[in-house]
Formats: structure tokens, sequence, C-alpha cells
């Protein structure tokens, strides 16, 4: 099997934490033919999607002290040829948000990749319709109270009503440029202020949930099953537990209730063909759907004992 991954620059990635990693080291595992490129190499031509398809090879990291340690050098990447997109049986979508106007072209280009040949992953489309922050409020059921606006007033007033709540920027990442928000707090208009650009801006506002002290869990669901979890836990001092703002990833099963909004997630994420997913739940209620470049891989297989990637190796296989 050939497989083409979109990514940043492979020399930025960390091999002891990053997703796009672990699937192309259990890719390189069995045998299979990697590539990378990145959204910059990607063209059309004669209706069809090309890239500069690079041939890698990724080297295993080893299980040290409970710590991922990586060979020096992780990774041996050779000289690529430009060439259609459809030439790989599959094709990752994995560069980090925000998503700017240059992702939502690239994933235009991608439109162009035959179905029938290839399979992308996650859905051009898909991608387009769901923001991380946004594509959860269709599942009111099992999400907190939130709202989404750039009206100061109509945010002061969820604030007021909530006493506490999370204002969330629509095309963030890894936590960046969440505010924690308080009635009665003196810095509460220039929080708003910032968050919507001066009301130019709309931005998510939930209730805050107290149940974030005790983790943000991350859950991995693959075509709309759930396979593996971690619980990231706020350090001190802090109330986001993304690990990129330094959670602590703690091992975690995924709970009756956390199937059941799996359950209800799993029809329309395979409608839009979101392969690869991966939610955040809090106390219960689903935050956001991330469908980007989702991570958690290497923690889960750490804390677990098992190699998720193998698992979506299985799967791939399976489709092709």
């Amino acid at each position: 099997m050939k497989l083409a991954f979109i990514i940043d620059p492979i020399a930025k990635l960390d091999p002891t934490h990053d997703t796009s990693v672990t699937l192309m080291e259990a890719a390189c595992h069995r045998g299979y033919e990697v590539f990378v490129t990145n959204v910059e190499s990607l063209s059309v031509i004669g209706g069809k999607a090309w890239a500069l398809l690079q041939p890698v090879v990724v080297h295993p990291v080893e299980l040290v002290d409970g710590k991922w340690v990586a060979p020096h050098p992780w990774y041996e990447l050779k000289t690529g040829k430009f060439q259609a997109l459809e030439t790989m049986q599959v094709v990752w979508m994995r560069p980090d948000p925000p998503v700017t106007v240059n992702y939502i072209y690239a994933t235009y280009i991608l439109d162009y990749v035959d179905p029938k040949q290839t399979l992308v992953v996650n859905s051009p489309a898909g991608i387009r319709s769901a923001n991380e922050k946004v594509y959860a409020l269709q599942f009111q059921d099992v999400v907190p109270e939130t709202i989404v606006t750039s009206d100061k007033e109509v945010i002061r007033k969820f604030v007021a009503s909530k006493t506490e709540a999370i204002l969330k920027p629509l095309d963030g990442k890894g936590g960046e440029g969440i505010l924690f928000a308080q009635q009665g707090d003196r810095n509460l208009n220039s929080l708003i202020e910032m968050s919507t650009k001066f009301g130019t801006t709309p931005i998510m506002v939930q209730a805050y949930l107290p149940a974030a002290q005790e983790g943000d869990k991350r859950i991995i669901l693959l075509n709309g099953e759930p396979i593996g979890a971690v619980n990231r836990v706020p350090r001190s001092g802090e109330f986001r537990g993304n690990m990129a703002a330094g959670g602590n990833a703690v091992k975690s099963k995924i709970s009756k209730k956390e199937k059941e909004i799996c359950a209800k997630l799993a029809p329309t994420l395979r409608q839009d063909g979101l392969v690869f997913v991966g939610i955040d739940v809090i106390g219960g209620y689903l935050t956001e759907v991330n469908v980007t470049s989702p991570t958690g891989l290497r923690e889960i297989d750490r804390l677990d004992g098992v190699r998720l990637g193998d698992r979506v190796m299985d799967w791939l296989a399976a489709q092709r």
C-alpha cells in the first residue's frame, strides 16, 4: 500500500508525541510505501491533484522507563518526484491548525483526488464543514450550554447567567487563545474585546464545567468507533488540560456515557467522511470535535500498552 501524508515540515515534528509520526511509523513497520508532502506543493493539473511526494522511512520509537525515546535520526527522507495523488491508496491531510484560507484552498485541491482510486483522510469536504468548535453544536443534548457570537452584550449576559464561562476562538488549537471569564471581573470587557477582535469575529462561549479540573478527555474515533482515550489533567494554576498547554496525560477508560456520545456522533461523522477524529469530553459533555490533525495516539499507546497505529492500518487495509 502507498500512503501520502500532507504534514507540516517533518523536521519540526516530535516523534515521541505527534500522531502523524505514529501513523507513518505503523505504515513503515508493515512495509508500506510512505511519502510526505506539504500544503504548498499541492496542485491541480489536467483535472487531477498533484504534489511533490518524498519517500520517507520512519524508525520506531522505544518505550524506556515509561517514556518514548526516538532513535537519531528517526527518519530518512529521500528525493521525491512530482506525481498525481491518485497513485496513492491513502492520502492523509494532517497539517496543524489554524484552518487558514490556504488550508481551505488545499481542501479544494484535494477534491480533485478520485475517491474511487484514493481514500483521503479526512474528507476535504468534511474538513470544510467541520469547524472543530462549531461542529459539536449539532449534538445539543450532549454539549454544555454554548453560544457563538461576536456581540459583547450577548456575551456579557451569557457570562452573567452562568457566573463562569470559557471564551474560545473558532480557529484555535492546543488551547491557544482560550480565556476564563467570570461575572464581576473588571477585565471582562477587555477579554471580550480581545477575543472578538473588537466585535468583528465570532467566538464560542461555553458554560464553564468545574469537572475540567479533573481532566479534559481526548477520545480517538476510527470510522465512528472509539478506539482509545487519554485524560489530560491541567497543571496547577491552569484551567486548560491541553497537552500543548502543559496538561498531564493520564491513563483513562471510556465510560458508558462517553460511548453513548460516540454512538450519537458516529452516523454524522461517517456521512461527512470524517474517518479519524478526536473528540474532547469534560464531565460527560462533548466540547470539541477535532478533525484536522487530532493527536493523542502516542500517549494512549504509552499508557495502555497498545499500538493504535496498527489498528488504523488494519482498518485502512480492509478498505483498499
